[in-house]
């Protein structure tokens, strides 16, 4: 229904989607003027890093067009509106996710895909085999189910917080902007914890490392480089489980 509603008014949905195609840009704009400056960025190329950016941007623009609307559940908690939700045979999370859904958002996926083939296609220093030709779809899909798992979960979160939308944010869109640049710019710490506590490393960094034939960050062995599917198994399975407590705990606003 959004969609089609969307969809009526061309010229302005072509407005929008190259808005946000041009928006997104800005951030590939920033490294790019980096890149003017200096010749390598924590010892990684232009090339490199812009490998780094499309992989991670890619994924989280697949997240978001699917669920980037997630985030207005704390509003529909606290009018009790999510009620409307709950009487349909629906499932609530679809209902929320579709929500307005947002086709304008296949620009932050296009600008993130374009600087990826860009970026493949100027990696001159790797020496591809079959297992890391298969690793760069591979990070994409389950980037972006990892993604989604920390969104799904960060909307669970309302059900408690009912006005924690920028918590989840700061995991999702903050996340992606530290995924596009090197982990050897960053602290030691900061790298373990993307990478022990809140593994979002998983996304691109430590399977895109293998690709650019570097040593996978904070110490793992060499084959988390093929962990990211399971990775993002396991987050979609908890990220479910939380979304079950926060169905289960809702008790609308009493009006």
């Amino acid at each position: 229904m959004w969609v089609r509603s969307t969809m009526t008014y061309r010229f302005s949905f072509a407005m929008t989607l190259l808005s946000n195609f041009l928006a997104t840009a800005f951030d590939f704009v920033v490294i790019l003027l980096m890149f003017g400056q200096v010749r390598g960025l924590g010892g990684f190329s232009f090339a490199e890093v812009a490998f780094l950016y499309g992989t991670t941007s890619t994924a989280f623009g697949l997240a978001d067009l699917a669920l980037g609307q997630i985030q207005r559940l704390g509003r529909r908690v606290r009018d009790g509106t999510l009620d409307t939700l709950l009487v349909r045979p629906v499932p609530v999370l679809a209902q929320v996710a579709a929500d307005r859904f947002a086709l304008r958002r296949l620009g932050r996926v296009t600008q993130g895909l374009l600087v990826l083939v860009w970026s493949l296609l100027i990696l001159d220093e790797v020496t591809w085999t079959p297992a890391k030709a298969a690793l760069v779809p591979l990070m994409v899909v389950s980037g972006s189910l990892i993604f989604s798992a920390v969104m799904v979960a960060g909307a669970a979160f309302q059900f408690l917080a009912q006005d924690a939308a920028e918590v989840t944010n700061s995991f999702t869109y903050g996340g992606n902007t530290l995924l596009q640049y090197p982990p050897t710019i960053f602290a030691g710490d900061l790298v373990r914890g993307v990478v022990y506590v809140v593994p979002l490393a998983f996304v691109n960094w430590v399977p895109a490392l293998y690709v650019l034939g570097r040593g996978a960050p904070a110490g793992l062995p060499w084959w988390s480089a093929f962990a990211s599917p399971a990775v993002a198994a396991l987050f979609c399975v908890l990220a479910g489980l939380a979304w079950r407590v926060g169905i289960r705990s809702y008790r609308s606003t009493g009006s």
